[in-house]
């Protein structure tokens, strides 16, 4: 456990220490978690007033009378994904007096990142996009003293929206597989990215329910690493290894829509029509992939960046008690860049 300085005003720690718990236990208390037994809440929230301890945040609102600002943690400030997530989080706090801060944590080596963020203490509020709560960021999180609302994820202290990959990824294999495709190549991240995995599984059951054989030379990824592979260049590049092989799958799915469109483009160059000759089927459902007519996996990213912050915003005014844990929608919108398999 960290020092305490002595002296000063009450600390989390000296709650925790008078109702003997554990500090996360106050933090959950202080973010109103179900996870804590009535007998237990009661014994921190007669510590909280013997104390008179406050929260920064509570402390920082009753000076200013007001929320100066919220944050967005995320992979990528650039990835259209999360451009069309942060549309939504606008929306929210439009005609709202508050800041908002990014921080770019970057995909391959996020938590240092966010550790450092989080000890700068500079924000009212978090909302935390596409990464998982794992190692020394879950006490943090916990801590921190501020709403915390999860996007993409999930905790069962924290509030959380989140989407299922897995049956995303069904969803859009089983679709090609019922227009008669059985050689379906799947265009994957890097093998690191947290979406990776379940993306993977979810194709693999949808072949195993339609009694097709699972192929690993059709699972493919491009070279290029940023955005954990989700970009056209990865996209193009994967392409052009299905396009190689000696038996070429018929049609192709795409973890995200920008690997999609470098797909595509790399078909096209390479004389394969598309979807003469080869269906391609995203994931995302960009704005950009409705006015290129791509099949794509729709996740509501605009909607669900606005919903997340409306969520945050409802937790600062303190409307808000019970934790939520929303699965997201998710909805396969055809158009022309897929269709039946040629005999």
């Amino acid at each position: 456990m960290p020092d305490r300085p002595s002296g000063g005003r009450p600390t989390i720690y000296d709650v925790a220490d008078e109702a003997g718990v554990a500090i996360s236990t106050v933090s959950r208390v202080i973010n109103a978690s179900s996870e804590v037994s009535d007998v237990t809440r009661g014994r921190v929230q007669d510590a909280i007033r013997k104390l008179q301890f406050q929260p920064q945040r509570t402390a920082r609102i009753l000076a200013q009378k007001s929320t100066t600002s919220v944050a967005v943690a995320l992979p990528s400030a650039t990835s259209l994904f999360f451009v069309e997530m942060l549309k939504g989080v606008k929306d929210a706090l439009r005609d709202k007096d508050i800041d908002l801060l990014l921080c770019n944590l970057g995909s391959a080596q996020p938590y240092p990142t966010l550790r450092r963020f989080l000890d700068r203490g500079a924000v009212d509020a978090l909302l935390l996009m596409a990464l998982p709560i794992e190692g020394d960021a879950t006490d943090q999180l916990l801590n921190l003293q501020a709403p915390v609302v999860l996007l993409g994820s999930r905790h069962p202290d924290l509030d959380a929206y989140w989407w299922d990959d897995e049956a995303g990824a069904f969803k859009a294999t089983s679709y090609l597989l019922e227009q008669g495709h059985e050689r379906i190549g799947l265009i994957s991240a890097q093998s690191w990215s947290t979406n990776a995995a379940p993306r993977l599984d979810g194709y693999k059951r949808a072949l195993a329910e339609a009694s097709v054989e699972f192929d690993p030379s059709l699972v493919v990824a491009g070279k290029t690493a940023k955005h954990a592979g989700y970009s056209e260049e990865a996209g193009a590049e994967a392409m052009e290894q299905l396009l190689d092989l000696e038996d070429r799958p018929t049609a192709v799915f795409a973890a995200s829509d920008v690997q999609a469109y470098g797909a595509w483009a790399k078909a096209r160059d390479m004389g394969v029509r598309v979807p003469r000759d080869i269906s391609i089927v995203g994931y995302d459902d960009l704005k950009t992939s409705r006015f290129l007519d791509l099949t794509s996996v729709a996740q509501g990213m605009h909607l669900a960046g606005r919903v997340a912050m409306d969520r945050l915003l409802s937790r600062l005014s303190g409307d808000s008690n019970d934790r939520v844990d929303v699965q997201l929608p998710l909805t396969l919108n055809v158009r022309s860049s897929s269709g039946p398999a040629r005999r």
